[in-house]
C-alpha cells in the first residue's frame, strides 16, 4: 500500500476513534434524560429491596432524575429480572440483584434470559459473609467441634434453609462434601422460619445471612461458629472464617449489586458505576449498610462481571453433583 494511502487510513481510523470518544463523553454528560426505573425482583423488606432504598436517594441526587423503585416479586424473582433483560439498553432501567442471581441459573432448567450475558454489570453495592450457625445448646463452639459431633452421630443432624435450591442449600451441600459429613436438608419458607428452626432445635445447623440471623446470635439463641468470607469480615472481626478452620479457599458470601440491560453504551455504564462507587463511600450509607451486616464493595464493572460468571460456574457444578434442582 502506498505511504499516502496508508497515512490516510491511519488518519481516518484516528478521526473515527476521536469521534467515538467525543460521542461517548457527550452521552455520559446528557444521561439520564428522564426518570430511571429501579427494578427489585423480590417483595419489599428483603435484602434487594433494602439495598435499593438505601442507594436510591444518592442516585437521584447525583443523576438529577427521579429513581423509581418497582417491586416485581413474581416467579421467585425471575419475572422482574426478565423485565430488565428485555428493556431498552439505554441505562434507564436498572436491576438490584443479590447473589441469588447466580444461583437461579444453576438450579433452574429453563430461564427466559441469560443471567450472565443479558445484563451489563454496573457495580457490586455491598457484601457480607454467610454465617454458619448452630443451636446454642450443642456442645460446640468452633466449626471443627461441630464437624466432630456430626461425624460421631451420623444421620442425627439436620440443617435448615430459607428454601429448596437456595444458596444456603448449595453452600451447605458443598461444606458437607468438604467436611465428610451428611446432614438432612429441611427447607423452610424464608429466612425467619429457617432461623427459628435452628433456635428451637428442629434443626441443628444453618447457613444464613446476617440480616436474618444476627438478632438471634446477639440474644444467645444461636451460636455463630464461622463466617463464609475468605478473610475475616470487618463486621465480624472476632468470628473465624471457614477457610481458617481447616477448609482452605472455602468462600460463601452474599452480595447485592446493580445491573442494567446488555448493550447499554459503555459511557452510560461507567457513569452509573462512578455514582454507585461515590455513594458507597458516604459515611452515612456505610453506617446504614453496617447495621445490616453489609460492607460496601464497589469496584469496576469488569470485577462484578467476573464474580457473576465465576459463581454461575461454581454453583452449577455443585447443583449437578448434589442433584439440586428448583421445582
Amino acid at each position: 500500500m502506498p505511504k499516502s494511502r496508508s497515512k490516510n487510513a491511519r488518519d481516518a481510523a484516528l478521526a473515527a476513534a476521536v469521534l467515538t470518544l467525543l460521542a461517548g463523553t457527550a452521552l455520559a454528560q446528557t444521561f439520564p434524560t428522564h426518570s430511571i426505573r429501579l427494578i427489585v425482583p423480590f417483595p419489599p423488606g428483603g435484602l434487594n429491596d433494602t439495598a435499593a432504598r438505601l442507594v436510591q436517594p444518592y442516585l437521584e441526587q447525583s443523576l438529577g432524575q427521579p429513581v423509581v423503585i418497582e417491586n416485581r416479586p413474581a416467579a421467585s424473582g425471575i419475572a422482574g429480572t426478565e423485565t430488565v433483560a428485555k428493556a431498552q439498553p439505554d441505562g434507564h432501567t436498572l436491576l438490584m440483584v443479590a447473589s441469588s442471581h447466580t444461583v437461579i441459573p444453576a438450579t433452574t432448567a429453563k430461564l427466559p434470559y441469560d443471567a450472565e450475558h443479558d445484563f451489563a454489570p454496573i457495580a457490586m453495592v455491598g457484601k457480607n459473609p454467610y454465617l454458619f450457625v448452630i443451636n446454642a445448646r450443642l456442645p460446640a463452639t468452633t466449626l471443627p467441634q461441630f464437624v466432630a459431633l456430626a461425624k460421631a452421630s451420623p444421620g442425627r443432624f439436620n440443617y435448615s434453609t430459607p428454601g429448596a435450591a437456595s444458596q444456603s442449600q448449595l453452600i451447605t451441600e458443598l461444606f458437607d462434601q468438604r467436611a465428610g459429613i451428611s446432614m438432612q436438608h429441611i427447607p423452610y419458607r424464608g429466612g425467619a422460619p429457617a432461623v427459628m428452626a435452628t433456635v428451637q432445635g428442629e434443626t441443628q445447623f444453618s447457613v444464613l445471612s446476617p440480616l436474618v440471623s444476627l438478632p438471634q446470635i446477639e440474644s444467645g439463641s444461636l451460636r455463630a461458629i464461622a463466617a463464609g468470607s475468605l478473610a475475616r469480615d470487618p463486621q465480624f472481626p472476632d468470628l473465624p472464617t471457614v477457610a481458617e478452620q481447616g477448609y482452605p479457599e472455602f468462600e460463601a458470601i452474599q452480595w447485592v449489586g446493580l445491573l442494567t440491560t446488555a448493550g447499554t453504551p459503555r459511557p452510560v455504564v461507567m457513569r452509573l458505576n462512578a455514582e454507585v462507587n461515590r455513594a458507597i463511600r458516604d459515611s452515612d450509607l456505610i453506617r446504614k449498610l453496617a447495621a445490616l451486616g453489609i460492607s460496601p464493595a464497589g469496584g469496576a464493572p469488569e470485577d462484578f462481571q467476573r464474580q457473576i460468571a465465576s459463581e454461575i460456574r461454581n454453583w452449577t457444578a455443585i447443583a449437578r453433583s448434589a442433584n439440586i434442582q428448583a421445582q
